[in-house]
């Protein structure tokens, strides 16, 4: 269990690298957590890194990595940013699909995969359908949905695994701050954290090892924006 000071601190690096894509220097954490020296968080830090919250990593400037985020410091992060996704564990499916669009059946609703999406760089435009997926009618709510498998682990810190099927809502529009499929150039897709500044267009990923990426506007087009997602274990 994590002390008030371990928990602020680790919620104060999460949210500095989720907007930066960088880790916050030693002073901005001892100025955040209003402490003396930066023995202070030396210690903390310490602390974190020995319960397997955080991984210091050599050779590198600010040189910290968030392995897991307490659950309640989660549901916290994912409130305020609006993503609150409800998992589903299931099997992996391993039927052909019957047909290409969806399928009421009771209180499920079968969606059609649609390939896989990169939660890293992005790959190639996803068209082709594998799979169906059964999901509760309750998750989707409204509107046409489709789901599509992740491969990467740009996303692991929104709680998005590789290997997780992702329900995806139909939509052409995003709020900053969603999670969002886009299409890059007409051309490759990707599952990014969307942000708009005037004309410019930013992918911002969930892991600090991956670099945020700005494109102008009209070479990004929103695909979808995340409703959900299955776990298969």
């Amino acid at each position: 269990m994590l002390t008030k000071k371990q928990l602020d601190l680790l919620e104060f690096i999460q949210k500095r690298v989720a907007r930066d894509g960088v880790p916050p220097s030693f002073d901005e954490m001892k100025e955040a957590l209003d402490l003396r020296s930066k023995s202070g968080i030396h210690r903390l830090i310490t602390a974190l890194e020995e319960r397997g919250f955080i991984r210091r990593l050599a050779h590198r400037a600010r040189a910290l990595e968030i392995v897991k985020l307490p659950d309640a410091l989660q549901t916290k992060l994912d409130a305020a940013s609006g993503f609150n996704p409800r998992v589903i564990n299931g099997d992996r499916p391993g039927n052909r699909p019957r047909a290409a669009q969806s399928l009421e059946t009771g209180g499920a609703i079968e969606l059609p995969v649609m390939g896989r999406i990169a939660a890293g760089v992005p790959i190639a435009a996803i068209s082709e359908i594998s799979h169906n997926v059964s999901v509760p009618a309750s998750m989707v709510g409204k509107g046409e949905h489709y789901a599509l498998e992740v491969k990467g682990d740009s996303m692991i810190d929104a709680g998005i695994n590789d290997g997780d099927v992702v329900v995806i809502r139909e939509t052409s529009t995003a709020q900053t701050g969603d999670i969002v499929v886009a299409l890059v150039e007409d051309a490759e897709a990707t599952l990014k954290r969307y942000r708009r500044n005037g004309n410019t267009i930013a992918l911002e990923a969930a892991n600090p090892a991956y670099e945020t990426r700005l494109y102008r506007d009209d070479q990004v087009k929103v695909q979808g924006c995340l409703v959900g997602l299955i776990r298969t274990y």
